[in-house]
């Protein structure tokens, strides 16, 4: 498991694709869902990762993502469809998303106490999940962008993310600065770190942590659907609030 250093009382983490918490495939769990949602459902898997984070089992929140710009504050253990980013104020409770190339981004509001874990993957990119989110924090809780430690998590790089005119279109017809975002190589290429990294400073958060692993190239360590398929395993992503 790779842990981010947040602060003292925030636990924030990448779950690896192999050793000792692995969320990905194996027999015991054959149906394994488009967004990983029904893998996490397997006991073994909570179980083992609470007892790392010192918690209760059921103290996580996995939301079933659609690849949507839609926002969830919740106060405690609950079932969420259609939400790719869920922020909380509670301790001990884990908000999570899950990834298998998007971009994980982990955020905590160190004046107003709130974690928050958002899944942008091209699509939530586009519609500025990172943006929503933080105002959303900022209406229920009063976050402001100087509060805010975000990390970057494992995702798939600029170099490995080709695309086609489509989506670079998607891209440009958003607002987002192309020439900062793509490069032109036989196809064009997207950097998605860079575009949510862009929309954080543009809420005014400045201390961002990038972790710079690319899911495609680091496939052994990392789950990646562009490599494996769209039935890979998937990396779950979490950040907590320490009682």
């Amino acid at each position: 498991m790779k842990t981010y250093d947040v602060a003292d009382n925030v636990v924030a983490f990448s779950t690896l694709r192999r050793g000792d918490v692995d969320l990905g495939q194996s027999a015991a769990m054959p149906d394994i869902g488009y967004n990983g949602f029904n893998q996490w459902r397997n006991p073994s898997n909570r179980k083992l990762l609470a007892q790392r984070l010192g918690i209760d089992a059921n103290r996580f929140v996995v939301p079933h993502q659609t690849h949507s710009n839609h926002v969830a504050h919740v106060s405690e253990p609950c079932q969420l469809e259609d939400v790719d980013a869920v922020f909380t104020t509670e301790k001990n409770l884990c908000v999570c998303v899950s990834t298998a190339d998007c971009i994980p981004v982990l955020l905590y509001d160190e004046r107003n106490g709130v974690v928050a874990a958002v899944h942008a993957g091209w699509r939530g990119t586009v519609a500025r999940i990172v943006e929503c989110t933080l105002e959303c924090m900022q209406n229920e809780c009063g976050t402001q962008g100087d509060d805010v430690k975000a990390v970057i998590g494992p995702g798939i790089s600029l170099d490995a993310f080709e695309v086609g005119d489509e989506v670079y279109e998607a891209f440009r017809s958003a607002g987002f600065p192309m020439q900062q975002i793509t490069r032109r190589d036989a196809k064009w290429h997207i950097d998605l770190w860079e575009a949510n990294r862009l929309q954080l400073e543009n809420c005014g958060v400045r201390r961002i942590e990038l972790c710079g692993e690319c899911t495609f190239t680091n496939h052994t360590r990392y789950y990646s659907a562009r490599h494996d398929g769209i039935q890979s395993g998937r990396i779950l992503n979490g950040i907590m609030l320490k009682s």
